[in-house]
């Protein structure tokens, strides 16, 4: 008799029997910068237009046993970012957490970052994930959660890292843990979700986002709200499932406002989704991660009859997954341009292969593309 596979779930899932890992919250450091925290790409970004905005995304680049898929996708989206490789060049890259691995450590920097991006051309920025923010408890040496993020991404000027073994990348220049990026077309929303499981987000925190909200929500329709944050909301993979805490957190505070964004990006996962929400006045929200960036292991979209997982939950309602990626490592390119109608964002994921290939065979697949218009 053969068995017919269990198909696939198209929906979040819940991980059952989540264990209560709420102590590992680590308090922040101190902001570098002035309240509301914001900084304008031209700042960091040389020639960015006010008729279109291209930029890489990604998270979960690190590894502590293989470093080739790291390698493998810096190197690709290296190669889309040389002028004439590419009709639309991305201009930066929106790191999405999880840069260094498994407590961002200062002395795992140069493996995990600088030297696999020592050929990207552009400005890095990020946002930090669980493990950035975490603190080694049997490191000889001292140090406290995200001392090594902030002083590459968090410093107040641009200036050689003294752990980034005399890389060419310095510092970058974000005000704060948590923070906004200006740009021509769109408002970028980055949040810290700490180092917890599931994610926790303080008061002090939610506080200021819901005035970051209400300030980009002026802005439009000029330009597009996005959010980001490392942990995923929605999700069905086999590792993690959703994060309960994220949705009635971003839930919430939509609600309290009145104001939603565009989009959401995260990572955590280490796979690719895109998921669709619609809400009940038939507004559509995409939620997409992408956190296939480097880690070796990836997580596998969980199957129907897995009974660690459930999709019975009311938070769920409305949200589809649309697309999905679990068994290979890759990226997204975002663009965002200005019509004669209103503003354009296209999504296109591209993948690698998921074996160890020579720099001669590495070729980037596109996996997936999306196109929103406004």
């Amino acid at each position: 008799m053969t068995l017919t596979p269990a198909s696939k779930y198209s929906v979040p899932v819940i991980k059952k029997d989540q264990p209560d890992d709420s102590y590992k919250f680590r308090p922040l450091p101190a902001p570098m910068g002035k309240y509301p925290y914001h900084l304008a790409v031209a700042d960091v970004c040389a020639g960015i237009s006010d008729q279109q905005v291209v930029f890489h995304m990604v998270g979960d680049t690190g590894s502590v046993r293989k470093a080739d898929f790291q390698r493998m996708v810096a190197g690709i989206m290296a190669g889309q970012y040389q002028t004439g490789s590419d009709k639309s060049p991305p201009q930066f890259l929106y790191h999405l957490g999880d840069v260094v691995y498994n407590y961002g450590e200062a002395e795992h920097y140069y493996d995990q970052f600088f030297k696999p991006y020592e050929d990207y051309p552009g400005p890095i920025l990020a946002i930090a994930g669980n493990h950035d923010s975490d603190v080694n408890p049997d490191s000889p040496v001292r140090y406290q959660s995200l001392d090594a993020f902030a002083a590459v991404f968090c410093d107040t000027v641009a200036r050689p890292i003294i752990f980034s073994r005399n890389a060419a990348r310095k510092s970058m220049v974000q005000p704060n843990i948590y923070w906004t990026l200006e740009t021509p077309l769109a408002i970028i929303i980055g949040l810290h979700s700490n180092v917890p499981k599931y994610g926790v987000i303080t008061n002090e925190q939610r506080n200021w986002f819901i005035e970051e909200l209400k300030t980009a929500d002026q802005e439009r329709p000029g330009k597009l709200l996005i959010v980001c944050l490392h942990h995923a909301p929605y999700s069905a993979d086999i590792n993690h499932g959703s994060s309960l805490p994220m949705i009635e957190f971003l839930e919430g505070v939509f609600n309290e406002t009145g104001i939603r964004p565009d989009i959401v990006f995260s990572g955590h996962v280490h796979n690719y989704q895109r998921f669709c929400k619609t809400y009940a006045d038939g507004v559509i929200v995409p939620y997409i991660v992408a956190g296939a960036g480097g880690y070796d292991e990836l997580h596998a979209v969980a199957t129907t009859d897995d009974e660690r997982f459930t999709a019975d939950n009311s938070l769920f309602n409305g949200v589809q997954l649309e697309h999905y990626c679990d068994m290979k490592h890759g990226f997204l390119k975002i663009g965002i341009a200005k019509t004669t109608t209103g503003l354009t964002l296209t999504g296109e994921y591209y993948t690698l292969p998921h074996e160890i290939v020579t720099d001669e065979e590495l070729i980037a697949v596109l996996e997936d593309s999306f196109v929103l218009n406004f």
